[in-house]
């Protein structure tokens, strides 16, 4: 078992140009396919919760099944909590075993994005093991409890971004450069590569201090997501692309046994699904193997 912070899987990555699928799941059933499918890879993982399936399953189980997976691999992992806005649940999941804690305060002004924060780095950092993501501008589309309109989504100042990631005492950094969460209405998003690589100079250069997230990972291409790491990313998050292999292949096997209740059967099938997307996006990412 190895369960450490996203930041030590995450400089190593930035380092080396791949970067560490970070994975949100909804069900026991995804969390063991995205471990056992990293594991068989080789790869170092990041598993993920959004606020509302943490609140359903409650913390404390999420943990608990976290921490038993882990037990039985031997590579990286982290458990993540995705966009949160409350500044208490983001301390209670720190307080019960989270490894790395997202507060999103992208919805606030620039300097009350930073006040909370900083509550929130300051709370975890004291308990010792947990880093935490920041985001400066908004990531449009849906993401949980959080909506964001296309035209009101604020791509990150890289101006900016440097102060935000000192007085914020951030680990990680989710800078919005035109990706979206859900579904791209178009095969050929604008997304800023410039203005990616630009932040990254400014918070990487010399040294790696704060590695970079990238948003709204489903339904870009192959090349944007080699572009995407090429200039910085080292974490990148995958959601509404699990929620559709959930859904599908839930169907499909319902559809195919109609007369077979037979829960484990289905959740074999899904688990199935489950890893064999995950190992393309392990494989795709460039971070199988990366695991000594």
């Amino acid at each position: 078992m190895t369960i450490v912070s996203a930041k030590e899987m995450l400089v190593k990555a930035s380092q080396e140009k791949y970067a560490v699928g970070a994975f949100n799941i909804t069900s026991v059933v995804q969390m063991v396919a995205v471990i056992e499918a990293a594991a068989e890879r080789n790869a170092p993982v990041i598993v993920q919760t959004s606020v509302t399936p943490a609140k359903f399953l409650k913390p404390e189980v999420v943990v608990a099944v976290f921490r038993a997976l882990a037990e039985s691999v031997s590579i990286p992992v982290c458990l993540h909590l995705d966009h949160c806005t409350d500044v208490d649940f983001c301390k209670k999941c720190a307080d019960l075993g989270y490894t790395n804690i997202m507060f999103d305060g992208s919805h606030l002004d620039f300097e009350e994005n930073i006040k909370q924060t900083r509550e929130v780095s300051d709370y975890c950092h004291a308990i010792g093991g947990i880093t935490v993501e920041g985001e400066l501008g908004t990531v449009s589309g849906v993401e949980d409890q959080i909506k964001v309109a296309a035209d009101d989504a604020q791509l990150c100042d890289p101006e900016k971004s440097l102060e935000f990631m000192e007085r914020s005492g951030i680990d990680l950094f989710g800078p919005a450069i035109g990706t979206a969460h859900g579904i791209y209405q178009t095969e050929n998003p604008v997304i800023d590569f410039v203005r990616l690589g630009e932040i990254y100079q400014k918070l990487n250069t010399p040294e790696v201090r704060t590695p970079l997230v990238i948003h709204g990972g489903t339904g870009l291409s192959e090349n944007t997501v080699k572009s995407l790491i090429e200039n910085g990313g080292s974490k990148y998050n995958v959601s509404t692309n699990l929620k559709y292999i959930l859904m599908d292949s839930t169907f499909d096997y319902m559809s195919g046994h109609l007369k077979e209740y037979d829960p484990g059967k289905l959740d074999k099938h899904v688990k199935m699904a489950t890893k064999e997307r995950i190992e393309y996006w392990i494989d795709l990412l460039g971070s199988a193997g990366k695991v000594i």
